[in-house]
């Protein structure tokens, strides 16, 4: 199966849950560019699925995942890397700049992932809840994870481990991986 990504931390955790060969672009020394024109975090994990089974009719994994904000009308959403350029810190300092008055911090970390084999399309999607901080904590971890407060605790001062158990990443690829469906097109090593 193909992942839809270059990101090694990402393919590393896919593979770890769900116990299958991931191959990404990389290793098919592939470069396809993906317009992400959804609606939706769903809609674009199937675009880029389906484009790139369409290129190399390899079964292809996608996700698509991001902050939502609810009290800047779901800002930075799927318009993340469109709309904030940057670093990781520049992005997040630009999300408190633009929350500096908001008394709901509320926050989401959504993430969704589709499957699509030419023939199944299967899809997940989970989010975690927070809150946005009011200042920006980096100490390790990447993107939002310096100003995502999780039970008052921010992501960045979480181990790896620690991210893993309520990652909604891991959720989805569970939801997915225990799909009857999913099941009966993929053949898991346990």
């Amino acid at each position: 199966m193909l992942f839809a990504s270059s990101n090694l931390g990402k393919i590393l955790e896919v593979k770890n849950i769900l116990g299958i060969d991931i191959k990404s672009l990389k290793d098919l020394d592939r470069n396809i560019n993906i317009q992400e024109t959804g609606n939706t975090f769903l809609e674009n994990a199937i675009l880029k699925a389906k484009k790139i089974y369409n290129e190399t009719k390899i079964p292809t994994l996608a996700d698509d995942s991001g902050l939502v904000i609810p009290s800047l009308k779901g800002f930075p959403g799927i318009l993340t890397h469109r709309h904030l350029e940057g670093s990781d810190s520049n992005r997040n300092q630009e999300i408190l700049k633009r929350m500096k008055d908001k008394e709901d911090r509320t926050c989401y970390f959504v993430c969704a992932i589709a499957f699509f084999d030419g023939i199944n399309l299967i899809t997940s999607e989970n989010k975690l809840k927070g809150l946005v901080a009011k200042s920006e904590k980096i100490n390790q971890g990447f993107g939002f994870d310096s100003i995502f407060l999780y039970k008052n605790r921010y992501l960045s001062d979480m181990t790896i481990n620690e991210k893993n158990e309520i990652s909604p990443r891991k959720f989805a690829l569970l939801s997915l991986k225990n799909d009857k469906n999913f099941q009966k097109v993929i053949d898991f090593k346990n």
